[in-house]
């Protein structure tokens, strides 16, 4: 936090031990009280000075650091990790660092928006198509330290001019302010960040009151959620409720409520706006006659590709991002909307083996992990049944999967499954187009992650650094970066970090449409509040100074993101050497 920040500091208030328990459906007596308390705060809440702003958000991360411990445990608990070890790491980095750095952010974008009259962004330039791309991360010399070598912009529109830029930035709290209004949020059931850094979004970007709905799937958090953001609650700013598709349909037509912002599956999207089954469904798209005239925001899910453009990689260097891809598979056992799905390789490489080989070698030596999402096994067997080249790794329990590699895909095969259907469970696939000439290379590549792939969330490259620095290699990477439909492409990195720093929008690529949603629509997270972004482009070295804690490997994951959790509570040096420490020893 700059020091110069007029932060009010969070009150310090009773911790309560909480244990993972069977939470039940909320009555729809209660969900109507629940409304009713929401609408009557809404009011107030949209009028609620910056300051008091400033004063929740510290409230609520003051909140999460003190369930971070218990949250975390629990999760492990579900996903079937064994708390104290290095694994522990993915839940402090999926839930409480995502969120503690997150309130920082907004805490920090309200106070320059007292301070200076706009929210803070960085260097603007243009990119390859001659559109504006704004810095937003590194936003501090300690990010810049912690986090090496990494850089992200936002690709704005084109028609989007340096005076748009700062005008139109943080629309609610500079002339575009509404009077109250309530959003449902349909949380996601795989991580635990994602339900509370939605409604922080919505709460603190557009000054709505929120009605969280939890997912199933990680209802046992709810409880969590509640201790921690207990004050935005007690003012009826916030209310969780409990229950399935029932009670989400409930409230989405609830005249109470005002819009709908979920995020999951693209299937789950549909049956909200145009009917429960599939012939209602295609009867109302027909006639263009959705269920809900409200509006609908998602963050829906992606057959992520990762473009290999050939290069001169040395074998570390390819060994390196073999385990970069692998662990975005590995993450979360795979249940994650960017996880990595399609490997796109040169046709005729001479080291697609090698690489096919290094990411082998990876999920040879990670474990295997509890397939907790629901129909993950039913996914996998639609996808792998019948296949000639399927490679299994691991010998799973009942509850597991393999790592399962399906190279070899034909991409010109218009009925393959595996170009249309997001996998959501430990599946990478595999396929060759274009040819080792690293320029038609990335032609192809592109067309076919645009045209072929389902889904306009992440997408991946891989790109030597001798090919960057190369004039025309260079410019046709950049080109193929600015026509990448995808609303955050990362290059020699995993799309995993954009989601996580929070400061940067997450969200599919614009121009989507209700009749087919794909990735879904708006931004979430954005904490610089900007408006008329296209994209998020986010550059890592090909091989870091340190192994990133993402990695399987990794040996102080754990020990690295409970740190990294506490420093980014208010993100300053003091917490900087323990974290380097912990890094140091991946």
């Amino acid at each position: 936090m700059n020091p110069q920040s007029p932060i009010i500091a969070a009150p310090a208030t009773e911790v309560r031990t909480l244990r993972p328990a069977t939470v039940h459906a909320t009555s729809d007596h209660m969900l109507d009280e629940a409304v009713h308390k929401l609408r009557e705060g809404a009011t107030t809440f949209a009028r609620l000075s910056i300051s008091e702003r400033i004063e929740l958000a510290l409230s609520m991360q003051a909140g999460y650091l003190r369930i971070a411990e218990q949250s975390v445990r629990a999760a492990c608990a579900s996903k079937g990790l064994t708390s104290g070890t290095p694994a522990e790491g993915e839940e402090w980095a999926t839930g409480p660092w995502c969120v503690v750095r997150h309130l920082r952010l907004v805490a920090e974008s309200l106070a320059s928006l007292q301070r200076t009259g706009n929210t803070p962004i960085g260097k603007v330039r243009r990119s390859a198509d001659d559109t504006l791309a704004v810095g937003l991360f590194p936003s501090s010399a300690v990010d810049r330290v912690l986090h090496g070598g990494i850089t992200a912009d936002a690709y704005m529109l084109s028609g989007i001019g340096e005076s748009e830029l700062r005008d139109s930035r943080a629309g609610f709290y500079r002339g575009r302010a509404h009077d109250g209004r309530t959003v449902l949020v349909l949380g996601a059931g795989n991580l635990a960040a994602i339900p509370a850094m939605d409604v922080i979004t919505k709460m603190f970007n557009e000054g709505k009151a929120c009605l969280l709905k939890m997912n199933p799937v990680n209802a046992y958090l709810g409880p969590f959620m509640a201790q921690a953001f207990g004050e935005a609650i007690r003012r009826n700013f916030l209310a969780i409720v409990y229950g399935g598709v029932q009670v989400g349909a409930y409230l989405a037509h609830h005249t109470g409520i005002d819009e709908v912002h979920l995020t999951g599956s693209a299937q789950t999207y549909d049956a909200i706006l145009w009917g429960s089954t599939e012939q209602e469904r295609n009867a109302r798209k027909a006639r263009n006659a959705p269920l809900l005239s409200k509006t609908v925001t998602a963050e829906l899910g992606n057959v992520t590709p990762v473009l290999v453009v050939p290069g001169p990689y040395s074998d570390k260097e390819l060994a390196f991002q073999a385990e970069s891809i692998a662990g975005g598979v590995v993450y979360n056992a795979s249940f994650n909307c960017n996880a990595p799905k399609m490997l796109v390789t040169p046709m005729g490489w001479r080291r697609r083996g090698a690489v096919l080989s290094a990411l082998e070698r990876v999920f040879d030596v990670t474990p295997l992990r509890r397939a907790y999402y629901p129909e993950a096994e039913r996914r996998w067997r639609q996808l792998t049944e019948g296949r000639s080249q399927l490679r299994t790794i691991g010998v799973p329990a009942s509850d597991e999967l393999p790592w399962t590699l399906m190279p070899g895909l034909d991409a010109t095969d218009l009925r393959e499954p595996a170009f249309g259907t997001e996998p959501f469970c430990s599946i990478l696939s595999e396929t060759e187009v274009g040819c080792e000439d690293p320029i038609e290379f990335l032609e192809r590549a592109v067309d076919f992650a645009n045209h072929r792939l389902w889904g306009t969330l992440s997408a991946q490259l891989v790109v030597h650094p001798t090919s960057l620095k190369d004039k025309r290699i260079g410019a046709a990477i950049e080109r193929a970066i600015a026509r990448l439909r995808y609303g955050s492409v990362a290059v020699n990195g995993w799309n995993g970090m954009t989601f996580a720093y929070g400061s940067l929008p997450w969200g599919a690529y614009p121009g989507s449409n209700p009749l087919d949603i794909q990735s879904g629509n708006g931004w979430v997270h954005n904490t610089s509040m900007l408006e008329g972004v296209e994209k998020i482009v986010v550059r890592h070295p090909l091989v870091a100074r340190t192994k990133p804690a993402t990695f399987p490997s990794h040996r102080s994951a754990r020990t690295l993101l409970k740190r990294l959790t506490y420093q980014d509570e208010r993100g300053g040096w003091g917490g900087v050497p323990g974290v380097i420490a912990a890094a140091v020893r991946g």
